[in-house]
């Protein structure tokens, strides 16, 4: 089973519609224990950090998923999903993140169209299973105004939006993406059905 968390926020639904329509046995959830004994968890997101870790906390979520993280849980971060596991974001100055991953979340900065909104392609950096079936180049939907910033050697994708920077991340069992694969049709729904195999 695949734990999606629900902490308030993000695009919940068209989540698990897409997790449940590639045949993923996937469900809605804040119960700590129903997390700890899923296969995976998915967490997805739209809106603020500071309003993120705020819900994560007060739904007394962010220390147990912090910690299954850590002990090598299957995860997958999407959007705000990814941002969170760095250490801190521009957007929030002075709420921590998890800081599993070490960096930091700045803002999009220069002459770019902020929010960085459509399609955009990914270049692969290193080989992962997430990625079988899908081409170098392939287009992904983005929508956001800050990109993550990794102090270590954690990028799976790298994206060029005015300046290059990670659209993906990797690390251990944990693999996070800026990019919503949920809204990115035929390549997204391939990405999700790799993590679904990945359980088996």
């Amino acid at each position: 089973m695949i734990a999606i968390v629900d902490y308030g926020m993000g695009n919940l639904r068209s989540v698990t519609n897409a997790f449940r329509k590639l045949g993923g046995d996937a469900t809605i959830t804040r119960d700590k224990e129903t997390i700890k004994d899923s296969l995976a968890i998915v967490l997805p997101g739209v809106g603020a950090f500071g309003k993120c870790i705020e819900n994560l906390k007060k739904f007394d979520l962010f220390d147990v998923i912090k910690e299954l993280i850590m002990n090598d849980k299957r995860y997958l971060g999407i959007c705000l999903g990814m941002q969170v596991l760095f250490e801190s974001s521009e957007e929030a100055p002075g709420i921590e993140g998890m800081g599993i991953i070490k960096g930091d979340v700045p803002r999009f900065k220069g002459n770019t169209k902020v929010p960085h909104m459509g399609w955009n392609s990914i270049e692969i950096q290193r080989e992962n299973p997430i990625f079988s079936g899908i081409n170098n180049g392939e287009y992904f939907y983005f929508v956001h105004s800050y990109y993550c910033r990794p102090a270590e050697d954690v990028t799976a994708t790298k994206t060029h939006y005015g300046a290059e920077f990670a659209s993906s991340v990797q690390k251990g069992n944990l693999f996070a993406c800026q990019f919503h694969p949920e809204k990115s049709q035929g390549a997204g729904l391939r990405l999700l059905q790799n993590f679904i195999e990945m359980q088996k």
